[in-house]
């Protein structure tokens, strides 16, 4: 089966130290990275609707070039820092950019992520276009 990269024309620099797709096509779905909430220039806003919007656009960004939208995703896992404290607004900006019926979705909590300042990141799995 082949692997086909997903790489956004304004995603081209991110995880490529790490040896890192934002997205990959294998068989009729596409995986994608973890994404973090960072503005196109790398910066990390400090409000957490901004993250969280942040990054279901990165995710969308991958879709699209996949040929699909966020109406493909079929399960997420989600890694908040303080999920308690902010679950109300990323649970908020979930429904705004996902559509019923939703995805399957696991939330976990962590002590830390890779990206500092970041308070969620979030795997998704969507279906091909």
């Amino acid at each position: 089966m082949s692997r086909i990269p997903i790489v956004p024309r304004y995603l081209q620099g991110c995880g490529a130290d790490l040896d890192i797709l934002p997205g990959i096509i294998s068989g009729d779905h596409v995986f994608l990275t973890g994404m973090t909430g960072s503005a196109p220039d790398g910066a990390m806003p400090q409000d957490p609707e901004d993250q969280f919007t942040g990054a279901f656009a990165k995710i969308g960004a991958v879709l699209a070039e996949a040929g699909g939208s966020l109406d493909d995703v079929v399960e997420m896992t989600s890694y908040h820092i303080s999920l308690k404290v902010h679950f109300d607004v990323f649970d908020a900006v979930r429904k705004d950019v996902l559509k019923a019926p939703y995805p399957a979705w696991t939330a976990v909590e962590v002590a830390g992520l890779r990206r500092d300042g970041a308070l969620v990141e979030i795997r998704a799995i969507a279906r091909r276009g």
